[in-house]
């Protein structure tokens, strides 16, 4: 049975930040789901994008972005999945917090360019994080098309403040084969931060990109070529 592709988007976005790299994908002849997250719960994100999975006839291969490698890390561990890829993501022990994880190196330049806004829900008050609209090109959007980069920062999705605090239940990353791409110029996340993780859990394979933090839009082939390794190698 063929394998399916499911991507993972991070914070600040959603699944729309994958598409150069869906195109590719399907123009492969590649199987694709690109569910969106919801950004407000690392637990409960996971067990969405798990259920979605769990719901493919057949070999999964997951690849997540950013938050979205937290994400995987946790949903991953649903049977069919076979194969994981980290780009420019957290990969969290079992245990450990997306906090905890980012504070053992020093911060990266978007720390001081975010902003917390208190919201109501229906379980209470929570807090929002998002990008100052006029940092966003730089500290998320380099390389990109600035008119791009401009509508990307306009319609950023927040991510709540407690997936910051919540330790991941599981790791997939260690349990199943996984391949990372460290985006060398990120600005979101210290590229130290995604070496670590990717080293901690002994990926099979890590490929160091001279990309930008969205380089599923800067690289496209490149990652592209690597989730296509992946898929080869799981199958």
């Amino acid at each position: 049975m063929p394998i399916t592709i499911v991507l993972v988007h991070g914070a600040f976005a959603d699944a729309s930040s994958w598409a150069p790299v869906t195109r590719g994908l399907l123009d492969k002849g590649y199987a694709v789901r690109v569910p969106a997250g919801y950004n407000r719960s690392l637990i409960g994100d996971s067990d969405s994008i798990r259920q979605f999975i769990e719901q493919i006839d057949g070999p999964v291969v997951v690849a997540g972005h950013s938050y979205g490698g937290a994400v995987a890390g946790i949903a991953g561990m649903a049977e069919n999945v076979v194969g994981l890829v980290c780009v420019s993501g957290y990969v969290p022990a079992e245990g450990e917090t997306i906090g905890q994880l980012q504070g053992r190196f020093p911060d990266s330049p978007l720390a001081p360019n975010l902003v917390f806004t208190p919201v109501m829900t229906q379980e209470g008050q929570i807090t929002d994080v998002s990008v100052k609209i006029d940092e966003f090109p730089d500290l998320f959007a380099r390389g990109l098309d600035p008119a791009l980069a401009e509508v990307l920062a306009v319609s950023q999705r927040p991510l709540a403040s407690v997936v910051f605090e919540e330790p991941a239940p599981v790791s997939a990353w260690t349990s199943k084969p996984s391949w990372g791409i460290v985006s060398a110029a990120d600005r979101t996340i210290n590229p130290d931060v995604e070496r670590f993780g990717y080293e901690r859990a002994q990926f099979r394979d890590v490929v160091e990109l001279d990309a930008p933090h969205l380089a599923m839009q800067t690289h496209a082939s490149d990652v592209i070529g690597v989730i296509g390794s992946a898929a080869t190698a799981v199958g």
